[in-house]
């Protein structure tokens, strides 16, 4: 038998994808039977996705039977009927929404969806091209930059002022997806998207409001984007949502993240002292926050009383700070520890040099915190959370010596 050509290598090569879709029914090829109403009320993706770690429920689940499903959905988006188009895009949000190899097969849909955004057609259609983008970006580094690249921004920084709360709130989570990307960032900012996901932390639904400020967090690590954040004053919305969200959830978290970010600035300090209640807010989150969320809060507080400690040493103080930061010394993580303990080290009373004092040992310090706080229940609290302190800190450092005993060797001794 002659050898094969390369021809006839490459129809042999793709065989197995191309017979299953011819040998389906006309009807069926080009209208594909719906899928149950059930899979279309479901939430979109999660689009906070990019900000947590791997986890159980992020494991690849491919459909069965996708390969067939991504051919026909790709065809279909292809397609110029514009109800072919929607249910191409209904179909790619269904196959991408837990499977990362969906979304590598469908990325040739990237450029089509986004046309659909572009055209004057229902919202129905913009948002079911919006939330498959969604989908195909989670997780996705190529997929998110491909979306940019293919002129996505425009649209979707136009939904961010729709009247329709529903597409506006997609708009949100697209951008809080797209932003994950180093990439996407500088781009992002430069396109006029941060003013509209400031003006959404001010006036949208709880859940755009949370993915507003997770998108801002993500903007926030790019230089020139934490300048036009802090142009936009968004430090009385913060604090406003932060005051309002649970504080051991991903929204106090990433409300923490950008305050930190933002009381680098001399004018993000003063808007957030007279906030009423803005460091009571991050006091609290110190206090009940997840671990991340607590290091964020203590490093905004160690940058305020930094920066001017005689302005700020006493409104700190006076929110009740102590019982936190020495939870903190014990508890946080190694780089929330060393800020918890430089800030409690601030925040003591004398001005004298440390030679001039007791050793500077961290209990004479707490010590000479508590007997100047006003207060018998916080003072009492303060005294009650220090011993404990000293306890825990005498319990770890038994378990290190002991931990050393049993490695040492008799050359060592």
């Amino acid at each position: 038998m002659p050898p094969l050509s390369k021809i006839e290598k490459s129809k042999s090569k793709y065989n197995h994808f191309i017979f299953p879709l011819f040998s389906l029914p006309i009807t069926t090829l080009i209208f594909p039977p719906s899928p149950t109403t059930d899979s279309f009320l479901l939430p979109p993706m999660d689009s906070a996705a990019e900000n947590h770690s791997p986890s159980s429920s992020d494991v690849d689940v491919t459909p069965r039977g996708a390969t067939s499903s991504v051919l026909r959905a790709l065809l279909l988006i292809q397609s110029h009927d514009s109800d072919s188009k929607l249910q191409a895009a209904k179909e790619i949000r269904r196959l991408t929404k837990t499977s990362q190899r969906c979304r590598r097969l469908l990325s040739d849909a990237v450029i089509p969806l986004v046309s659909m955004l572009r055209v004057d057609s229902p919202e129905s259609h913009h948002e079911s091209a919006l939330l498959a983008l969604l989908n195909l970006a989670v997780k996705d580094e190529k997929n998110k930059m491909s979306i940019v690249e293919a002129g996505a921004l425009e649209p979707v920084i136009r939904f961010l002022q729709s009247d329709n709360l529903t597409l506006q709130g997609s708009a949100t989570a697209a951008l809080l997806t797209l932003s994950a990307s180093v990439n996407n960032k500088p781009i992002i900012g430069a396109s006029g998207a941060i003013p509209l996901l400031v003006d959404i932390l001010r006036h949208g639904t709880t859940q755009a409001k949370g993915d507003a400020v997770m998108a801002l967090s993500n903007l926030s690590t790019h230089t020139d984007n934490l300048t036009l954040i802090h142009e936009t004053c968004p430090i009385p919305s913060i604090v406003s949502l932060l005051k309002a969200s649970k504080k051991s959830s991903k929204t106090a978290e990433k409300c923490c993240s950008v305050t930190e970010s933002l009381v680098g600035l001399d004018e993000g300090r003063a808007a957030l002292a007279a906030e009423d209640g803005g460091i009571l807010a991050v006091v609290e989150v110190l206090e009940n926050g997840t671990p991340q969320a607590r290091e964020h809060a203590v490093g905004a507080l160690l940058t305020i009383c930094e920066s001017d400690r005689c302005k700020y040493r006493e409104p700190i103080l006076r929110e009740g700070v102590i019982p936190g930061l020495l939870e903190q010394t014990v508890q946080g993580t190694p780089k929330c520890q060393t800020k918890a303990k430089t800030l409690l080290r601030l925040l003591r009373e004398s001005p004298y040099r440390r030679s001039e004092l007791q050793p500077d040992t961290l209990e004479n310090i707490v010590c000479n915190i508590i007997s100047q706080m006003e207060g018998e229940d916080q003072s009492s609290k303060a005294k009650k959370m220090l011993a404990e302190m000293v306890q825990v800190s005498m319990e770890q450092s038994l378990r290190h010596l002991q931990q050393r005993a049993l490695v040492c060797t008799p050359t060592d001794l």
